[in-house]
């Protein structure tokens, strides 16, 4: 098989720059896991470079076609290449409960699914990092007080120091895509368990990014909390004022008020 087309349907765009490539390979310090999976390999730019480091890569596709060229021109991946679907294949199946980091040059039109597919996996991943659409990866790593500083950004940043890299021009992909790219990492905390319910921490952040505009005060209204409790000043403020610390704070108080 010589080249793999790519497939608008599965967000693919495959990069052909080298030098680029090897640089998101150099993101991941490969310190506390053994194994790294790529998602999205295509034909394997960013694959070659994993596979040159002291670590078991394995890569997860879910274009047949893209496994098949891969099956062909890597032969170091042979027993390592899962033909699945990230969003949906139970990945204990390989890793069996063992940490393990993420890297990829993501579909864009999935990015923000596998951000929570990682969130999901957190206990076991300690490292994430990779290619997505500029504003996406800059959105992970935005501070409060930003116009684009959302729910992605504080889930992300519950758990991990994010740090946006650099960013890539649309010219070194074939097809190009419309939008620049960006490559950012996430390193997950030391202690990332939080100090209130995790669950109604995402509810929180969630429901008051919905309506992003409003006061908490407003955007809160359907989680029912008492008028008491809706009197804090906290509640005065809209949700891209408040950072992780004042989100978790903002759960605890909500907790306390028995949601």
């Amino acid at each position: 098989m010589d080249k793999v087309k790519a497939k608008k349907h599965l967000g693919q765009h495959f990069l052909k720059d080298e030098s680029i490539a090897q640089a998101i390979a150099d993101t991941l310090s490969l310190q506390g896991y053994e194994d790294v999976l790529e998602i999205g390999p295509g034909m394997g730019v960013l694959t070659k470079y994993m596979l040159e480091k002291p670590i078991n890569t394995y890569v997860i596709e879910i274009d047949t076609e893209s496994v098949t060229y891969l099956d062909a021109h890597y032969p170091k991946l042979r027993g390592c290449i899962i033909s699945q679907d990230f969003l949906k294949y139970n990945i204990n199946e390989v890793f069996k409960d063992k940490q393990f980091a993420i890297i990829g040059n993501f579909p864009y039109n999935i990015s923000s699914q596998i951000v929570f597919r990682v969130l999901e996996l957190k206990h076991q991943i300690p490292e994430f990092s990779g290619m997505f659409q500029k504003e996406v990866a800059e959105r992970i790593c935005e501070k409060k007080g930003s116009k684009t500083y959302g729910i992605l950004s504080v889930l992300a940043q519950a758990f991990y120091d994010t740090e946006y890299l650099f960013t890539v021009d649309e010219n070194v992909f074939n097809p190009p895509p419309k939008v620049k790219s960006g490559v950012m990492r996430m390193r997950r905390k030391e202690d990332y368990s939080l100090p209130c319910g995790e669950k109604l921490f995402f509810t929180v952040v969630k429901t008051a990014f919905q309506q992003r505009r409003k006061t908490l005060r407003n955007s809160l209204k359907t989680l029912n909390l008492s008028d008491n409790l809706r009197e804090d000043t906290i509640f005065d403020l809209r949700p891209e004022q408040l950072d992780v610390a004042q989100f978790i704070e903002l759960t605890q108080k909500i907790e306390a008020d028995g949601v």
